[in-house]
């Protein structure tokens, strides 16, 4: 999906991209919405779904204008702060107990996250302020998934994210609408497609194991997005990042190896979401 929204900003601005994703993506899943005789969109969480929907709102314009800004290997390894941000909010607002191994993890992390900015040597872009923004509200979006998860299954909570997010973008893209040509669409129709098999699979692959068994696999995605960098955009590794990237995922599998030993883990208590 990254990749093809960022071959899509070549030539449309960020609002056009993210509305066409989003609605695409409606269009995408309006056959299961008619097939169902619009009683996938029933719910005693419409609250919840309208907040949830108005924080991925401009999380999602963060991290589409940083694709453009930031190399995809950084993007990627930058990325890893997210279970991180949600160990730290999970404790804040759902009360959680900090044990010394996550606190340990944490400071890893935040050591890797540090070998990848390396402040005061290099400049903290803009595109690097855009994806770490992004990535905490996103992580505030997972806990708010988590509550809606508990009455509401997967189709449900993609139904009214895409509903919601198209009708926000549209009024957005109203003042800044920008017509893309028929390779472009092509590029934004692929985008969409990749973002809906993306949260069906993950929300399936989260029902039929715990969050924290997939954690490591999330590596995988620093491997890819550097050989996409390098091959379709010309963009040369950064040792230190992978090296940052490294500790920030040591730190992620801190947490995930021990909460699994103790089968009282976060991200399955409270991020596990449910078809």
């Amino acid at each position: 999906m990254i990749v093809f929204i960022k071959l899509s900003q070549f030539e449309i601005n960020v609002f056009t991209a993210g509305f066409l994703r989003f609605f695409l993506g409606l269009l995408i899943i309006s056959p299961y919405i008619l097939k169902t005789k619009f009683n996938v969109f029933k719910t005693n969480n419409l609250k919840i779904h309208l907040l949830r929907s108005s924080l991925n709102f401009p999380a999602m314009y963060l991290a589409f204008a940083s694709f453009t800004l930031v190399p995809l290997e950084k993007l990627s390894a930058l990325h890893f702060v997210v279970p991180l941000f949600v160990t730290v909010l999970a404790v804040i607002f759902l009360k959680e107990k900090i044990y010394l191994y996550r606190i340990s993890a944490l400071v890893i992390g935040f050591i890797g996250m540090l070998i990848i900015l390396r402040p005061g040597y290099i400049d903290i872009t803009l595109g690097v302020q855009m994806v770490l923004i992004s990535s905490l509200i996103w992580s505030v979006v997972i806990i708010l998934t988590k509550q809606l998860t508990k009455e509401d299954n997967a189709i449900t909570i993609l139904a009214y994210q895409y509903v919601f997010m198209s009708i926000f973008s549209f009024i957005v893209v109203l003042f800044f609408w920008q017509t893309p040509s028929y390779l472009t669409l092509i590029y934004t129709f692929f985008a969409a497609i990749c973002g809906t098999v993306f949260h069906i699979s993950l929300n399936h692959a989260y029902k039929l194991v715990d969050v924290t068994v997939t954690q490591p696999f999330s590596f995988l995605g620093l491997i890819v997005a550097s050989i996409y960098g390098y091959f379709l955009f010309s963009e040369k590794p950064d040792i230190l990042t992978w090296v940052g990237g490294v500790v920030v995922f040591i730190g992620v599998l801190i947490i995930t190896i021990r909460e699994l030993q103790l089968k009282k883990n976060i991200t399955t208590k409270y991020l596990n979401i449910n078809s």
